[in-house]
């Protein structure tokens, strides 16, 4: 039986070549004869990279047209796992499984933060700032990047997820957090979750999420059941 094939959807500042085929998720998907439907979404990796903030209104309508006819399953890291938190509460019978990386209550906060989109455009983090903001504004510095753009992904108009949206999502999750990641805790999107469990990775932080085996070995027996 053809096995349905698994859109990767890549975290912020990020694209589909360095959060997923640099690590070799691609490949060993491949070995277990999984396609692989990978996406760059607005602002990143190959994809345009418009400077004007509502432009990216929508960013999860990069999910709902990369999706093929009938299922898919999906693995997303970080804001790609929040986006397809939102493409799924819409549309959940196109999911058949969902894994989630380095996000957690986190999903359910508004509008990014100023600070950290200033620092991003900029290059300039105060000595005083927040820890994921340094992270992000350095993580934005990657070759291949357009810090206007990764900033007004950042400045982008959108309403929170709300307990009642990631209950519409009635499929399973598998949420992988890192016990450092900033993302952290999980405890409210746990109990939004109809059918959610959550993997913890002792040790890790936000960045060293998608390089982490144990994480890629959580997927291929979560998404192979």
């Amino acid at each position: 039986m053809t096995q349905i094939p698994v859109l990767m959807v890549h975290g912020f500042a990020s694209s589909f070549n360095r959060n997923w085929r640099e690590p070799g998720w691609v490949d060993v998907l491949a070995e277990q004869g999984r396609a692989v439907i990978g996406v760059d979404l607005l602002g990143h990796g190959t994809a345009a990279k418009p400077h004007d903030p509502m432009a990216y209104a929508d960013l999860e309508q990069s999910i709902a047209a990369a999706l093929l006819d009938g299922q898919a399953d999906a693995v997303g890291f970080s804001m790609g796992g929040q986006l397809l938190l939102r493409a799924a509460a819409a549309q959940p019978e196109r999911f058949r499984r969902i894994v989630i990386g380095g996000a957690g209550d986190n999903v359910f906060a508004g509008s990014g933060s100023e600070a950290t989109a200033h620092a991003i455009e900029t290059g300039e983090t105060p000595a005083d700032g927040d820890p994921a903001t340094a992270a992000l504004a350095h993580f934005a510095l990657a070759p291949g990047n357009d810090r206007a753009a990764l900033a007004a992904c950042l400045r982008r108009p959108r309403v929170a997820l709300t307990e009642a949206d990631v209950a519409a999502v009635r499929v399973p999750v598998l949420v992988v957090l890192g016990e450092r990641d900033f993302a952290g805790p999980a405890d409210r999107l746990m109990a939004a979750l109809p059918d959610g469990r959550l993997l913890p990775l002792p040790g890790t932080d936000h960045f060293g999420t998608p390089k982490d085996f144990r994480f890629l070995q959580a997927a291929l027996d979560f998404l192979g059941g």
